[in-house]
């Protein structure tokens, strides 16, 4: 605003009345009303008949496209994060070991999940019953061994069909969960990093071990720069469930969605079914991550609020220690 010179006298020694002119935005107007424009002409859109909006939802509600969304998308979404999640802040504590071989060994998963595509990593693991048909568990050239021995026998203490992976949920969790772990050891390490030397140093300080200073120290503080980029990771991994085509996994939400445009030739209704269905789901993430924000952001900001902190207790000068003991 901008404020003019007084418009009447004042009575003695105080200042007359402001009158203030409100500064004009000629921009601002012209930007609403293109925007009026384009929410029109999106509404308009909407009704042309090649939507078919009565196919539309009924496709939605088939009973193979719910299964498929429970089980396709939302447990193999679930189930990769919390896999991927929990793998990756181990490979991020590893990676800033000062052990070279857990760092090498960290980096080099990275490394290696992080080139290939989701699409050829489920590919791989649809297919992995031709390099493995069975997976086993022993010691390595246990053959070279037991022929030396003369023992006609193995050493295999527990072993499975690689069929339970391949084509199944399962290979896809594992799929998505070992990609997902590789990106998720970045961003812990990205949020680990950005806690101040300082807060460790004083933890030792205090008798904790590296373990517990980690727990409950640098963890905790970590998670305000961990938390957003994990929810951009987890709503990419809801969508990127329809690569389970690749194993190939049918119990799947677009996969479902496909098959009824294949059969009925609807394939933009269908289409238009699966991206209600994505905007609905990724709607409800977005905001399971804002209160997830908001919570591990208390005692961060300028606000009076946000420096209430009531899960912190100062133990020492400058050190937040979050969880009871």
């Amino acid at each position: 605003m901008t404020d003019h010179a007084a418009s009447s006298p004042g009575t003695g020694d105080r200042p007359g009345a402001i009158d203030a002119v409100p500064v004009r935005h000629p921009g601002r107007i012209v930007a609403i009303v293109i925007i009026a424009i384009l929410a029109a002409m999106f509404v308009h859109l909407l009704t042309n008949p090649a939507f078919k909006w009565h196919f539309v939802f009924e496709a939605m509600i088939q009973q193979p496209v719910i299964n498929g969304l429970v089980r396709g998308t939302l447990l193999v979404t679930v189930c990769s994060m919390i896999f991927g999640v929990v793998l990756g802040v181990i490979l991020a504590v590893m990676r800033l070991s000062p052990n070279k071989i857990l760092s090498y060994t960290a980096w080099t998963f990275t490394w290696f999940f992080r080139a290939i595509p989701r699409y050829v990593l489920l590919f791989i693991i649809g297919n992995l019953a031709i390099l493995l048909p069975r997976i086993e568990i022993g010691i390595p050239f246990d053959w070279v061994a037991t022929n030396l021995l003369g023992i006609d026998q193995s050493v295999r203490f527990f072993g499975f069909g690689t069929t339970v992976i391949g084509a199944t949920v399962i290979g896809g969790i594992l799929g998505l969960g070992l990609s997902e772990a590789a990106y998720m050891a970045e961003i812990a390490r990205a949020g680990i990093m950005s806690v101040d030397k300082g807060q460790n140093e004083a933890a030792e300080a205090l008798g904790m071990s590296r373990g517990k200073a980690m727990r409950r120290v640098v963890l905790p503080q970590a998670m305000r720069v961990i938390v957003p980029p994990t929810g951009n990771e987890t709503i990419a991994m809801l969508k990127d469930t329809s690569l389970l085509i690749a194993l190939p996994l049918n119990a799947e939400l677009f996969f479902q969605l496909r098959s009824i445009g294949s059969r009925t030739f609807q394939v933009f209704p269908v289409a238009i079914a699966a991206t209600l269905w994505y905007l609905i789901m990724c709607s409800v993430l977005m905001i399971g991550q804002y209160f997830l924000e908001r919570r591990f952001g208390r005692g961060f900001g300028s606000s009076p609020k946000a420096n209430a902190h009531p899960g912190a207790t100062p133990t020492a000068a400058g050190l937040t220690v979050t969880g009871n003991k």
